[in-house]
């Protein structure tokens, strides 16, 4: 069910994953942007913004029923693919959580993307 309409959302879980990942990337951005040495990770901080808004627009696409919103959401899966793997070089655990939730959200859009 969607959240201001009775009407089943069959893209739910998948709305959830990007908005999810969505708010781990800004908070992985911001953790790592409060990191004394932000050089080795200039590319992965670039990366997280890029995500972040992939993954919104993705979710709103879908919420929306949006006529290119599987396009979106092979997009998104890309992204976060490539965010996943950019977090993952790092060990803390902000970065491994991000990377476990772009992961995720990859999953979810690869899916809907067929």
């Amino acid at each position: 069910m969607g959240v201001a309409t009775t009407v089943s959302n069959t893209y739910g879980v998948a709305i959830e994953a990007c908005s999810t990942c969505a708010r781990g990337c800004w908070e992985c951005f911001e953790a790592c942007m409060s990191n004394s040495n932000i050089e080795p990770r200039a590319k992965c901080i670039k990366m997280l913004v890029e995500c972040a808004r992939e993954c919104e627009l993705a979710a709103a696409e879908l919420a929306s029923n949006a006529m290119f919103a599987k396009d979106h959401c092979k997009m998104c899966a890309a992204v976060c693919t490539i965010c996943a793997k950019d977090c993952e070089m790092f060990k803390e655990d902000h970065c491994q959580h991000c990377a476990e939730v772009c992961r995720e959200c990859a999953r979810q859009c690869k899916e809907i993307a067929g």
